[in-house]
């Protein structure tokens, strides 16, 4: 079994930043991608950022340019660096890792259980 345990959210004034990062344990071979969605209320979830195995990145355009994401690899953690924050950044932010949990198994998605962020006006 595989467990992604989120850190990080809270209430944050617009304009602030905060730092997010995604711990993930157990049963683990390697992980592909590894990324941060989020969920506002009465609204889907979308994707903000993800990062793969070798660090590429891809962003949401709404978070281009005030949003960094980054993976350390010898722990199994990817953050997300979030800048010049808006109310519209409110959601509850997910973990995703794409985990292949022993040498002979295939590729499966885990989540992380969400943390909130709050922007203030």
């Amino acid at each position: 079994q595989v467990q992604l345990v989120e850190s990080g959210g809270g209430l944050v004034q617009a304009g602030g930043s905060l730092r997010l990062s995604c711990a993930a344990s157990g049963s683990i071979f390697s992980i592909n991608d590894m990324g941060w969605y989020r969920q506002a209320p009465g609204k889907q979830r979308e994707l903000v950022a993800t990062i793969t195995s070798s660090g590429r990145t891809n962003y949401a355009d709404s978070v281009k340019g005030r949003a960094t994401i980054s993976r350390d690899n010898g722990k199994n953690t990817v953050y997300l660096q979030m800048n010049s924050l808006k109310p519209e950044d409110t959601a509850v932010y997910y973990c995703h890792a794409a985990v292949r949990p022993r040498i002979w198994s295939g590729t499966y998605d885990y989540w992380g259980q969400g943390t909130p962020v709050t922007v203030s006006s």
